[in-house]
């Protein structure tokens, strides 16, 4: 009998993941050919896709549909600010570009530009998926029980189970 996914077990997965609005590709672990290793309950993957692959087995393969809430949640337009221009002096503004700012505390923000003009860049912060019903096609490739050490350490350490 094979190892089904529960809580406390280590999972190998490919996945690709489509806008299900428009069904364009997002991304796809089979692009770098590595799958997703993740410990199933230590909150490594999102919460909606993680609970719908509850009880599925090795070879399984399915389609899997997120909600936005259970996703990236919704899009929060208190995210959307203007800041002054001169915040960004040596950077080639243009719309949809990907920019990172480092709060005091060190903690990396990632926004996009999503329009600028002499006086002020307009940016957004939400998760780029934020607001976006997900559609995930899951194949598991392996499902082992994780170890006493990655239980403790709150993540899998690799397909086998080993320290990295």
């Amino acid at each position: 009998m094979s190892q089904s996914v529960e809580k406390n077990t280590v999972v190998s997965f490919h996945y690709t993941l489509k806008d299900k609005e428009t069904g364009s590709v997002i991304e796809s672990s089979r692009e770098g050919g590595q799958p997703v290793t993740f410990l199933v309950g230590a909150g490594e993957i999102i919460p909606g896709l993680e609970s719908r692959m509850i009880g599925m087995t090795s070879g399984e393969v399915r389609e899997i549909e997120v909600p936005a809430e259970e996703a990236y949640g919704p899009r929060n337009p208190e995210l959307v600010q203007k800041a002054p221009r001169e915040y960004f002096q040596n950077v080639p503004l243009e719309k949809g570009l990907p920019l990172q700012a480092q709060t005091p505390e060190g903690r990396v923000i990632n926004m996009v530009v999503v329009d600028f003009d002499e006086q002020t860049v307009t940016v957004d912060m939400n998760h780029p998926l934020a607001g976006k019903d997900l559609l995930f096609e899951v194949e598991i490739l392996d499902v082992r029980e994780a170890t006493p050490d990655e239980i403790l350490h709150r993540h899998a350490h690799g397909p086998g189970g080993a320290q990295h």
